[in-house]
């Protein structure tokens, strides 16, 4: 038994739309009845995110395949959210539990006000012995502030909530060297680090074409997840009983490192840069092996269109980003002042200028 899961007293599950419904018929009510039996047995508290509104709105609309354009992609959704949230409240009613929809953006998990906001309604969702159904806002949300898949929405909710593991369920039941249809491809049951993913091919789509992950999203999320100090679990749908169980199903990634300050995970995964500062050697050196604050002196080059506060990417003289903080300065005030001491700024500029472009406790190394 795997002790990372029988000893978690707070999971997210995650659950994508092909193991839940079909591009031809909608949702599938025998398998949501079965994600649901499984749920509603754990002992632990648990946070569903679900995927499948979309796919679920496609057959009553009368289209064949998932829509390309976003207006379509948005009024699949609305149809299929109401569609998706009554198949759960059915399904969870049989079990006494009650669901409670939570319909997130971007914004939500990248502006701390909202971030709060939404970690203390799921709190309270979980207090009261509620079901909190995630998933993005598919309705209102564009293509500029999308998560793009419910993977990462589903590492980012973890960390939010301060989950102890996080479930992927897809229709493959673990991670594999290749594609698990060929004779050569075998079971990964374990990824203790990044070096156990070097000889696997992951770029393979899903099978039933309703979703917009893949196993490339899974790994992502699985990295996000284990470096916020949070154990993955990998598996098919229908194992989703045996995985929360414990049993040695699908695949375990474990997590990399002690559960980081929320709010530099916050920087390194909830947020998009805003902008590039290109750093010297020097600089680069001191932001990674020092630990040391970002001063105008040692940055070459400034790209982007920022404001202060806003996160921007540190970058080595290759271009590679090293880090992320935030800023003190807008974009354009940056320019002049690249390459000067802080105290030669001071001096000619007044003391408002003595002061880092990224304070050390606003980086994260990346």
């Amino acid at each position: 038994m795997r002790e990372q899961v029988t000893e978690a007293r707070r999971i997210v599950v995650k659950v994508g739309s092909s193991s839940l419904t079909t591009a031809a018929g909608g949702l599938d009510a025998q398998r949501v009845d079965a994600l649901v039996d499984a749920l509603a047995r754990c002992s632990a508290e648990v946070v569903l995110v679900s995927s499948g509104a979309i796919a679920a709105g496609l057959a009553p609309l009368g289209l064949s395949r998932r829509p390309r354009d976003l207006a379509t992609q948005q009024a699949a959704a609305s149809v299929g959210q109401g569609l998706l949230m009554r198949a759960y409240n059915d399904a969870f009613a049989q079990h006494q539990r009650v669901v409670g929809q939570v319909l997130l953006t971007v914004d939500d998990v990248t502006r701390r006000v909202h971030y709060r906001n939404a970690y203390r309604t799921l709190r309270r969702l979980l207090d009261l012995r509620a079901i909190p159904v995630v998933n993005e806002n598919d309705t209102v949300a564009t293509e500029e502030i999308r998560f793009g898949d419910n993977d990462r929405l589903a590492a980012l909710v973890a960390s939010l909530v301060h989950a102890d593991l996080l479930v992927l369920l897809s229709d493959v039941d673990g991670l594999y060297t290749g594609d698990p249809s060929l004779p050569t491809s075998t079971a990964v049951t374990d990824v203790r680090s990044p070096d156990d993913l070097r000889h696997i091919n992951v770029k393979r789509p899903g099978k039933a074409g309703v979703g917009t992950g893949g196993m490339v999203t899974k790994v992502e999320a699985a990295r996000i997840a284990t470096t916020s100090g949070i154990p993955v679990v990998l598996t098919s749908a229908p194992n989703a009983k045996a995985a929360l169980a414990g049993e040695p199903v699908g695949t375990l990634f474990h997590r990399q490192r002690e559960r980081p300050q929320a709010r530099l995970f916050w920087l390194a995964h909830a947020t998009s840069p805003r902008g590039r500062l290109h750093l010297d050697a020097g600089a680069v050196q001191a932001v990674i092996q020092r630990h040391a604050s970002l001063l105008p002196a040692g940055i070459t080059a400034v790209d982007g269109r920022f404001a202060a506060g806003d996160p921007v990417d540190l970058v080595d003289v290759g271009g590679v980003p090293v880090a992320r903080g935030l800023v003190n300065y807008d974009a354009t005030e940056l320019p002049p002042l690249l390459g000067r001491s802080t105290g030669e700024l001071a001096k000619a500029l007044g003391p408002a200028y003595e002061r880092e472009v990224v304070h050390r406790d606003d980086l994260v190394l990346l």
